[in-house]
């Protein structure tokens, strides 16, 4: 009986070590789900997504996929790489990503390609500053050959700061392929634009005051001098001008540009309003000047006497005598004159307005009029590109016209010329570039007619549709309303050159439109068009006036990059065909500034060349700022970086931060680095949590249900359960407003849709099915629960894939081992990227379900704001809740969805009622203050105190009704808001507290209930146990054992856990045992707390102590000789030693079950076992036996066919080489045979551990306090475990 105890009661399997289930979680096959660990680095899974886009060219490959699809066209607009990028730029990326990853998701082929602006004052300004070039005379020195080679030096100097940000921000957008405006053939296209308009007469030459750049030594377009105002202080001067007909009387005028003064020409006052002479009190002086002004010099009328009133018109004409006498001369055309013009307004300066032509827009057209200059007039601007003064003006010659002002005033002042100067705070323009203050100057340029073609401009916006809409009707609209003829040449060197070569006199002109024809007609190889490499080109004259040459100008940057729909294809010199099939645009986005800068010149010229519109839709994202409302600025560093940013939060979470936020509906957003904060914390990290929820669930159902899930949407089975019906419905409504939406470019109304289905998923699906999912209704019911999640958490996903790319992707890599590949044959599925978005399935929106849970949720979070009152925790459970409705149908569906309000409010009854009466339930209202304050004004208060005082009878008639009067006031619903109030009956024993919203009234009952108390506290010690678990990170798979000891007064609560104690093993799905902790058990955690007054140690050991052999074991069913016996077999003995193989198993079998020697074959199921398999893993299994042939398959029992105990040795080590120190052994092996004896079981238990010498004391607990003797029967002690003590000997001292 020695070899068969050891083998049939005794014998072990091979089995490493290591929890239960090792090889389904953090798998490293690519085909089989992954276990998902409990925290989260989004920032660094982020990167690990990026590596596989990479490494399997995810973006090209979905170009390749869609190549054949209709087009949706996109056009990038190009910012400069000698900046880093911003949140500006962030911002629209993101939206640009985010619809473009739409329109590929929706079945379009969208080339996204990138664009680098790389001409134009940005390039020049670094340039100059780095090599301190003050001016034109600098760059001549240097030579322009040296000069561009510096530019095109520094283009791309942060090109792969840029690259790298945008890549890691998720932004697929093709590099390689990219666009620069310095490309030759893009120069050239741009050149072909600018012949068109020529040829058109849309081209001419003319002086114009503009905004200039001292700094930048260029003009700028007016739309560049609106892009940077700020609030500034200026000298505010009045300044005086005497009559020549009588030099005691004066004019005066008004200034905050005294360096003007200098340039003084004329002076203009308003004809139609009325002027006064008076005499200045104080300084007994006549003056001049418009009634209305009056107050802007003196503070009291005191302090002057008006001596005559009349006309601004009677002064016209009148001389004066000039503040200096730099430009005399020009009197003989009639300069130092008094003009008029309706332009002077009332509203601020004398009313009488100093004339320097060259020097204001206003001045030069009035100047103009009355023909002071002519257009071949020498211009009166003494002031160069840099903005000093030139040597016409004497005194100030060399001085820069800012620093000149209190010099002039100076002058004016001993001159006796100066009658008051203060200083002036206004909003005054600054350079975009250089961040310098900007003068208007005459400078001759060259320009595109605009102002003929204002009304086609307006025709073709209205056929844009903008997001939103107000930019288009409002800002943009308006700005075209009053657009000006453009301005597009600049005096600088680094840009593309205006094609026009002319004669000396300008009489002769010939604009290039392209290369070859510059080759042509100049009989030069050109092969770069940049000014160093066609300066120097000359054409022949046809009309004998000598050689012709290219004007020096280059183009101003925003005509490059309002041509890039042509030049970036470089139309028409190639892909013609290709780029007219897909003009205008189906899609653009900019920041709201754009309004006057590409948007604008985009516009200009696609109406200039073919008539139309350049882009269909547009959206217009508003100004990111900082924090405190101020624009982000380096030199403050009054924000954080981006890209620090995206290292602690992750890409996914600035993107959803930024498109949550009022900066895409065109408004300005604060930033804030605590909201991309709260979007991880509020929406990431919870939806991952249902993912994570989801798969371990699917992991459990492996592991314990030895099912593998797999998900067919074709053969899914329709759900009974009324909560997956309502997710899913809500999914699909959500779905079918994702298409609306995005349809219409509405990123701004998506966003928090799928924000609060989010919210949905996790506080309440998830969290109402929390049993379900866990297979505590039934495996055919978990199915269905695990079914419906993840056909949400996948649809959500393929949704969410345009806004959060990274985390859908992550998600879907696993949630994909789950799909059943039948149902996706021949579709590429390795990225969530390459799938198209779900379409919605009308057949499962169920808007009466959506109702009930809707109704199911009030009643829910009215409960849960009774319980925050009454201080009143979800795990202390209450009575009943009374939901009280007028609605009988209402009702209907709450008690459909009963169960899950005791589940989620912790009540034992719900009561549902339209009785108001019986609970002591009447209405009462409220005015809505807001509304009615403002129609009824004086009458509010009257008619809110009779609004109080109204009746429930009434309140019921005015809630069928819809109106009631009131004090003579008609009200209807928007302006009352009626409630319910409740009074507590008087003697009863319940103690109900009450709650109501616009429809239902909640009353729960929450009088203390003493079992109900203790039942709350088993709920406190469970979320104590679940608190550890998450503390050592484990999972629901994971095996453990938790043990316990309390302190408490009157062993309070001792007794609550040992009542419970059931409750609680439920609920944690773990053995619970009062202390000690056995000394053989692997500690995860131990630790004390106080619970409500109480001393608690909790401990939670590795594996678990649930009922069942120790070891691994099979069932057998031996059919051989024709007749058929079952038993057990041991698979290892002890635990971990003494593994048996296939060889092995089947001498154990002939040795104890009797079967004559002959060539056994053992199956589990129809396969039969081979000499390679893993026999641990059919631990618990049924094996069958026969002679060769395969078995009649019967059902096998899901326990231990044989009686059985295991053993716990405590005080010492096992011997002969044995490490187990838990083992199994059989009462009985074939079963009902060989029945152990309490003799047999000491000599057993001491061979099973090697201990065959030594005495041993067996006992029924660890603390040795029950000891097990010959009379105790032995089958009482099936199933238990039995501590084995080892007696000493004096070989151990």
């Amino acid at each position: 009986m020695c070899s068969e105890g050891v083998g049939g009661k005794c014998g072990g399997m091979d089995c490493s070590e290591g929890r239960s289930g090792d090889c389904f979680p953090q798998q490293t096959c690519n085909n089989m789900v992954q276990q998902v660990p409990e925290n989260i680095d989004f920032p660094a899974e982020e990167e690990k997504i990026l590596q596989f886009w990479s490494e399997f060219n995810c973006f090209q490959e979905c170009l390749k996929q869609s190549k054949h699809k209709p087009k949706f066209t996109f056009y990038d607009g190009p910012p400069f790489a000698t900046g880093l990028p911003h949140y500006g730029h962030i911002l629209a990326g993101t939206i640009k990503d985010i619809v473009t990853r739409y329109a590929h998701q929706s079945g379009f082929h969208v080339d996204r390609r990138f664009g680098w602006d790389c001409h134009g004052l940005p390039v020049e300004y670094e340039i100059d500053k780095t090599l301190g070039i003050r001016g034109p005379e600098d760059v001549t020195k240097m030579g322009i050959v040296e000069y561009n080679n510096q530019c095109r030096a520094i283009v791309m100097r942060y090109s792969t700061e840029w690259k790298s940000t945008v890549t890691r921000l998720g932004r697929w957008i093709d590099f390689d392929n990219d666009y620069k405006t310095l490309y030759p053939q893009f120069m050239e296209s741009v050149w072909w634009v600018f012949k068109q308009l020529y040829d058109k007469g849309l081209i001419y030459r003319g002086v114009k005051v503009m905004p200039f750049s001292t700094a930048c030594n260029t003009p700028l377009s007016n739309f560049e001098s609106h892009q940077n105002y700020k609030d500034v202080q200026d000298p505010s001067v009045f300044v005086t001008f005497p009559l020549e007909e009588d030099e005691n009387i004066s004019l005066v005028a008004w200034t905050t540009t005294p360096w003007t003064l200098p340039s003084n020409l004329a002076l203009c006052v308003n004809p139609d309003m009325q002027y006064v002479k008076i005499k200045d009190v104080v300084r007994g002086k006549l003056l001049i000047l418009m009634e209305a002004r009056l107050p802007a010099l003196y503070k009291l009328e005191s302090d002057y006497e008006i001596l005559e009133r009349f006309p601004g018109a009677s002064l016209k004409g009148k001389k004066y005598s000039p503040l200096f006498d730099y430009f005399v001369k020009c009197k003989e055309n009639g300069a130092f004159t008094v003009l008029v013009d309706n332009y002077v307004r009332e509203e601020e300066g004398t009313g009488v307005v100093h004339q320097a032509p060259y020097f204001g827009a206003d001045d030069y057209r009035v100047c103009m009029d009355f023909n002071i200059i002519q257009k071949d007039s020498v211009p009166v601007c003494p002031v160069d590109a840099s903005g000093c003064f030139t040597a016409e003006v004497t005194d100030f010659v060399g001085q820069y016209v800012k620093d000149a002002d209190k010099n002039v005033i100076r002058t004016l002042k001993e001159q006796g010329r100066l009658l008051v100067a203060t200083t002036f705070t206004h909003n005054y323009p600054f350079c975009w570039r250089s961040d310098t203050p900007l003068i208007y100057k005459a400078v001759p340029s060259w320009f595109v007619r605009v102002e003929h073609m204002v009304g086609q401009l307006l025709s073709n916006n209205e056929q844009c549709y903008w997001v939103p809409e107000f930019v288009r009707e409002k800002r943009f609209g308006n700005w075209l309303k009053d657009a000006h003829d453009w301005a597009i040449s600049r005096n600088r060197y680094w840009g593309t050159p205006i094609p026009l070569w002319v004669s000396e006199d300008f009489e002769e002109v010939v604009c290039v439109g392209s290369t070859a024809e510059l080759e042509e007609l100049s009989g030069a190889k050109v092969s770069d068009l940049h000014r160093e490499s066609i300066d120097h080109l000359t054409i022949p004259s046809r009309c004998g006036k000598g050689p012709l040459h290219r004007i020096s100008e280059v183009f101003d940057c925003w005509f490059e990059s309002g041509s890039m729909p042509y030049a970036q294809v470089h139309y028409p010199f190639e892909n013609k065909r290709e780029f007219e099939d897909v003009f205008p645009a189906d899609f653009i986005a900019e920041g709201i500034d754009q309004t006057r800068g590409w948007f604008y010149t985009l516009l200009v010229l696609s109406t200039a060349l073919f008539g139309q519109p350049p882009f269909r839709n547009v959206i217009v994202n508003g100004l990111v700022l900082a924090s405190d409302g101020q624009k982000m600025s380096k030199r403050k560093k009054n924000y954080p970086d981006p890209l620090s940013i995206i290292h602690k939060y992750g890409a996914d979470a600035l993107r959803l931060y930024l498109i949550n936020s009022p900066v895409v509906r065109a408004e300005n957003l604060r930033f804030k680095e605590e909201g991309v904060r709260d979007v991880l914390k509020d929406v990431l990290l919870p939806w991952y949590n249902a993912y994570r929820f989801f798969i371990q669930n699917v992991l459990r159902l492996q592991k314990e249900e030895e099912m593998e899930f797999l998900y067919n949407e074709n053969t899914v089975k329709e759900s009974t359960n009324i909560t997956d019906r309502w997710v899913l419905s809500f999914m699909q409504s959500l779905i079918a407003f994702f298409g609306t939406e995005m349809a219409a470019y509405r990123l701004y109304t998506v966003v928090p849709r799928l924000v609060k289905f989010v919210d949905v998923l996790t506080n309440w699906y998830v969290r109402m099915n929390r049993r379900r999912l866990k297979g505590e209704n039934g495996k055919g019911d978990c199915v269905m629960a695990l079914e419906t999640l993840f056909s949400v958490l996948l649809s959500l996903c393929r949704v969410m894939a345009p806004y959060t790319p990274f985390l859908t992707e992550l998600m879907y890599q696993n949630l994909k081992m789950l799909i059943d590949p039948v149902s996706v044959q021949n579709k590429d599925t390795l990225s969530i990227h390459y799938l198209m978005l779900p379409h919605v399935r009308e057949e499962l929106i169920d808007k009466k379900t959506e109702s009930a849970v809707s109704r199911m949720q009030s009643v829910i979070e009215l409960g849960r704001v009774i319980r925050d009152r009454k201080t009143l925790p979800i795990k202390y459970p209450l009575k009943e809740i009374v939901v009280i409705h007028q609605d009988p149908e209402a009702l209907n569906e709450i008690r459909s969805l009963e169960k899950y309000i005791i589940e989620e409010l912790n009540v034992r009854k719900v009561t549902l009622s339209t009785d108001k009466t019986k609970y002591g339930i009447r209405l009462r209202a409220e005015p809505d203050h807001m509304v009615l304050g403002k129609r009824l004004k004086g009458a509010f208060k009257a008619v809110m105190a009779c609004i109080k005082q109204l009746s429930n009878e009434e309140l019921e008639q005015f809630q069928k009704s819809g109106t009631i009067v009131v004090g003579g006031h008609e009200l209807h619903e928007e302006d009352i808001r009626l409630m319910y109030s409740f009074d507590q009956a008087p003697g009863g024993t319940a103690q109900f507290e009450a709650h109501s919203d616009a429809q239902a009234l909640v009353l729960l009952d929450v009088s203390p209930d003493q079992s109900m108390m203790h039942e709350g506290m088993a709920r406190e010690v469970i979320n104590r146990i679940q608190k550890l678990r998450k503390k050592c990170n484990l999972v629901p798979t994971d095996e453990i054992t938790v043990y316990y000891t309390a302190k408490s007064e009157g062993k309070y609560l001792n007794t609550i856990i040992e009542s419970h104690t059931e409750f609680i093993c439920a609920t944690i799905k773990a053995p619970l045992k009062p202390y000690p902790v056995p000394p053989s058990d692997k500690i995860l955690i131990q630790e004390k707390m106080q619970l409500k007054g109480s001393d608690l140690e909790i401990t939670l050991t590795r594996g678990s102590l649930k009922s069942g052999p120790a070891c691994a074991y099979v069932n057998l069913n031996i059919c051989t000789d024709g007749s058929e016996q079952g038993g057990v077999l041991l698979l290892e003995n002890p635990k971990g030693d003494n593994r048996l193989d296939l060889l092995k198993l089947k001498s154990v079998i002939t040795s104890i079950f009797g079967v004559n020697d002959t060539e056994l074959a053992v199956f589990h199921g129809e396969a039969e076992i081979e000499s390679q398999t893993n026999l641990l893993s059919l631990s618990g299994k049924t094996l069958f036996v026969t002679a060769g042939s395969a078995p009649c398959l019967i059902a096998g029992p899901s326990t231990l066919l044989c009686q059985y105990i295991n053993l716990q040795l405590l005080n010492t080590n096992p011997q002969e080489g044995l490490m187990g120190t838990v083992g199994t052994l059989l009462l009985e092996n074939p079963l009902g045979q060989n029945g152990l004896t309490y003799q047999g079981l000491q000599n057993e238990a001491a061979k099973l551990f090697g201990l065959r010498s030594r005495k041993l004391k067996l006992f029924l607990n660890e603390t040795q306090m029950d000891e097990i003797t010959e009379e105790i029967p032995m089958k009482t002690l099936n199933t238990k475990t039995v501590y084995i003590s080892v007696l000493p000997t004096t070989a151990d001292f």
